[in-house]
């Protein structure tokens, strides 16, 4: 019995583009019971609680437009799976992630919804799903909900789970080029790009990052003397090995002196502006501790300086500044610390401060101490100013003051340490004069620096750090930019995707670029199968992600059947060419609440939403819907059909642009009225001398994306013509024997599309009696179960009905059976039906039938095609061929 709750029963993660929108989201199924009934203006209180506790909804725009437009909706009466849809993307907002896009659509089932949300984390969105389910229904019920507790939980998911701000502003900035990104790890190791085009980004170091330079860089003393001895302005100085050491060189040097550790980072135990021996012995004392040794060197006079470089160009510069409390007579120090300087509300420990809470460390203590203060206890007199940090957060920018010869320094150390990316810290009393002028000296150099302070600087323009680092892994040549992207082929529509896909990976593969293959077959990498196929849609997806990661990748192919783009999305972001073979009566109808056309058209559309504006669709001209697609290319797009006369054909071609079709017996390449043909559809083995029609089709879509691909026209007839020489390519894809006067077709086909192909190739391949070996498959609908069984009851003299094991059904293979029957017994053709069990057993009692003259068509399991193609061979009395 329904009750007024709202339950989320199945959450979907499309990791990919999707019906819905180019990035992931979750895809939440909802039910909301007699809520159904109750919209929100018919809920007391309901919009005044929701409105209080969530008042940055008024931000929400919503259907209306306006600012306040969701209110609005939510006043005039809106339900819980809309209502869900805009908390859980105001709760992402208020956790520090952009709210993003979302929507609520119903089902066929009242009650029942998708509510659909930007996911820029699932962990983190998922948690705010159901955190906003559990806040709607408090204020439906009135009951008390810790907005501020439920905020802070999902901050901290963000902290722990997401990229930080370094690695975020780099990844943001390579979207904003159009080069698209894989996480490679929970942390911040980030691919950007794609296969043998990638590069990858661990914060701000990166793969051309030289492990040798980080070493260097670490040894403050090495770093010194290489430096020193290019001509680069360092301090003078010295490791040394005591507390009584470190006075000597001190007193070589000559006070002020800075001590601080020779391979320490951040700041710690650092101490600069040392004038007496006590003073240098404690600073000591600390910096042996938060290094392996100590360095002295000269104290240089000034503010401190960080100076990003990048490719070998200074792209930032940031200046930091002294912290200092004026007494008042009354407060201790530590008091003034908290009211003057704390208070500052651009402090705190988050990444959204750009400044850190100051604390009375070794290095603030010894300042204290030289000022006459024992500790932060200490009431300083009214209008006396205390030194609390001498160089505190450097957070300043100053990049438009940098003088072009300092610039010049940052670089040169940076390309002495051997980094392509470094933090150069300089001191110096002012930046824009050259440091000679001031003694000014270059301190450290720095790998894997931070860039919160460019990013988000206490004051001054934020830098585009993220943007210069990008354009360092991937410049521009001949003014073009480079987006690291390989050669994507995406195949999506209803049948024929397996055979497409692998004879364009053929394609690709004789134009010399090293591919990978993701299809219902398995993962392949050239013509090496690496994975078996049929493991489900999770599987398909990360078989596809871990080609676009294999750095020796040149191109890659991708089967995307409705199933994956559904459960999962595309597993690439945008590709070089779509695919859509055919509509037609689309499968998997009933499936995801797809439940007719219009709905099952905005999926497959997904592969056309997708391709490059450089790209090319390639549509099948046959198809009135699928021509509809071509308007939805942000590329140019390519026809193909069996013939020049198809409407759409004719028309394009008439624009000017590119159709592949069948003319006198040839596969013709025609642009505007100017044509070539490529071969003779007879010599092309997949199409047995050009009787399998639906064949044909599959050829002349491989032929237009290899074509779209710039494969030269030779390299294309060589692969069509010599794929599935001795039906190793793609068995199982009307693999045809003949034997004893009788033929025998292996086929795949698993819906009343594909059935009603075959009977019309079988129609070229005369004979006296056909059989059929037919299981049901995957679960569908009632109607295409019986669509098909009148199909095979129109086409075959003899049925065999069988189970196919290789998937899991919902419903009994019995019922699937009857199904069939009750579609085979308004054929007109059929005289016989078996209900033999076991497909191995049905296709060996069909076999042990067959006469001369007969044709047996044997269906394939439908997760796998290999051990009916291998059952035939064995029959015939030889050993089986593998691809």
């Amino acid at each position: 019995m329904k009750k007024k709750d709202i339950e989320i029963f199945d959450v979907m993660s499309l990791r990919g583009p999707n019906m819905w929108t180019y990035r992931p989201v979750l895809e939440a199924w909802v039910d909301i019971g007699e809520l159904e009934d109750f919209p929100s203006n018919t809920i007391p209180g309901f919009y005044e609680r929701l409105s209080a506790w969530l008042p940055t909804l008024i931000e929400h725009r919503c259907s209306p437009g306006v600012r306040g437009g969701f209110l609005m909706r939510l006043k005039e009466g809106t339900w819980p799976g809309h209502i869900l849809e805009h908390v859980t993307l105001e709760l992402q907002n208020l956790a520090g992630m952009p709210g993003g896009f979302g929507k609520a659509r119903e089902t066929p089932i009242r009650g029942v919804y998708k509510v659909i949300v930007r996911a820029w984390h699932e962990e983190v969105t998922r948690a705010a799903l159901f955190t906003a389910r559990d806040l709607v229904m408090a204020a439906i019920e009135d009951r008390p909900f810790d907005v501020p507790a439920a905020v802070d939980n999902l901050r901290r998911l963000v902290d722990e789970h997401c990229l930080g701000p370094s690695t975020a502003c780099i990844v943001d900035a390579a979207d904003d080029r159009d080069i698209p990104s894989i996480r490679l790890s929970d942390g911040n190791l980030v691919q950007l790009g794609y296969g043998a085009r990638q590069r990858r980004i661990w914060t701000a170091e990166t793969d051309r990052t030289s492990a040798i330079g980080e070493s260097i860089s670490r040894d403050k003393d090495l770093t010194k003397s290489l430096l020193e001895s290019c001509g680069v302005p360092v301090p003078e100085g010295r490791m040394v090995e005591s507390a009584e050491d470190a006075w000597d060189a001190a007193e070589d040097i000559g006070v002020p002196v800075v001590v601080k550790p020779y391979d320490g980072n951040h700041g710690r135990g650092v101490f600069t502006n040392l004038m007496t021996r006590e003073e240098v012995e404690t600073a000591y004392a600390v910096a042996i501790e938060e290094g392996s040794g100590v360095i002295v060197e000269r104290f240089v006079p000034g503010n401190e300086h960080r100076l990003l470089v990048v490719g070998g160009r200074v792209v930032a510069v940031a200046m930091g500044e002294t912290a200092s409390v004026v007494g008042d007579g009354k407060s201790t120090i530590d008091e003034l610390i908290e009211s003057q300087i704390n208070s500052d509300p651009r402090r705190g420990s988050t990444e959204d401060h750009p400044l850190n809470r100051v604390r009375l460390d070794s290095a603030a203590r010894l300042e204290l101490k030289r000022q006459g203060y024992a500790d932060g206890s200490a009431v300083p007199p009214e209008g006396r100013t205390v030194l609390i940090q001498r160089n505190g957060n450097v957070a300043f920018d100053v990049t438009d003051r940098v003088h072009p010869s300092v610039a010049a320094h940052a670089s040169l150390a940076a390309r002495v340490v051997g980094l392509d990316i470094a933090g150069v810290d300089l001191v110096a009393q002012d930046i824009s004069r050259p440091l000679a002028e001031q003694r000014g000296a270059i301190v450290e150099v720095n790998a894997g620096p931070g860039l919160l302070m460019h990013i988000k600087p206490a004051e001054g323009e934020p830098r585009p750090v993220g943007r210069a680092i990008v354009d360092h892994l991937f410049p521009s040549r001949n003014d073009v930019e480079d987006d690291g992207r390989i050669p994507v082929v995406g195949i999506t529509g209803t049948n024929g995707k397996t055979v497409v896909a692998k004879l364009v990976a053929r394609l690709l593969q004789l134009s010399g670029k090293h591919t990978g293959l993701a299809c219902s077959d398995g993962l392949f990498l050239d013509r090496r199968q690496v994975e078996k196929g049929g493991r489900g849609d999770r599987a398909s997806w990360d078989a596809g992600h871990r080609i676009l990661m294999n750095r020796a990748v040149e191109a890659a192919v991708f089967e995307n059947d409705s199933g994956m783009i559904l459960s999962q999305g595309l597993p690439y972001d945008r590709c070089q060419v779509g695919v859509v073979t055919n509509f037609g009566k689309p499968d998997h109808i009933g499936d995801f609440y797809v439940e007719d056309e219009d709905r099952m058209y905005n999926v497959l559309r997904t592969q056309v939403d997708v391709v490059l504006k450089t790209g090319v669709a390639v549509i099948n001209a046959a198809d009135a819907r699928l021509v509809e697609m071509a308007e939805l290319c942000d590329g140019d797009v390519i026809f193909f059909g069996l013939s020049a006369d198809l409407p759409a054909i004719a028309t394009h071609r008439a624009a000017g642009k590119r159709a592949v079709f069948v003319r006198d017996g040839k596969v013709v390449l025609a642009t505007g009225n100017s044509e070539t043909a490529l071969t003779d559809v007879s010599a092309i083995p997949l199409t047995y001398a050009g009787r399998v029609a639906f064949q044909i089709e599959n050829v002349l879509a491989a032929v237009a994306t290899g074509w779209a691909l710039g494969i030269s026209n030779d390299l294309i007839r060589a692969g069509i013509v010599t794929f599935d020489v001795g039906q190793v390519d793609v068995p199982g894809r009307f693999t045809l024997f003949e034997h004893h006067g009788a033929t025998v077709v292996v086929d795949d086909a698993h819906n009343a599309p594909a059935l009603e192909a075959l009977a019309a190739a079988l129609d070229r391949f005369p004979s006296e009696r056909r059989m059929l070996v037919f299981g049901a498959g995957v679960q569908r609908r009632d109607e295409d179960l019986i669509e098909q069984g009148k199909v095979i009851g129109a086409t075959f003299d003899r049925v065999f009905l069988c189970e196919d094991q290789s998937v899991k059904r919902e419903l009994p293979e019995t019922e699937a059976r009857a199904l069939l029957k009750k579609g085979l017994y308004e054929g007109r053709r059929v005289t016989k039906i078996i209900d033999e069990g076991a497909r191995r057993a049905a296709v060996e009692a069909a076999l042990a039938q067959l006469v001369a003259g007969d044709l047996l068509v044997l269906q394939c399991d439908e997760g796998s095609t290999d051990s009916t193609v291998e059952q035939v061979h064995q029959w015939m009395g030889r050993a089986g061929r593998r691809a």
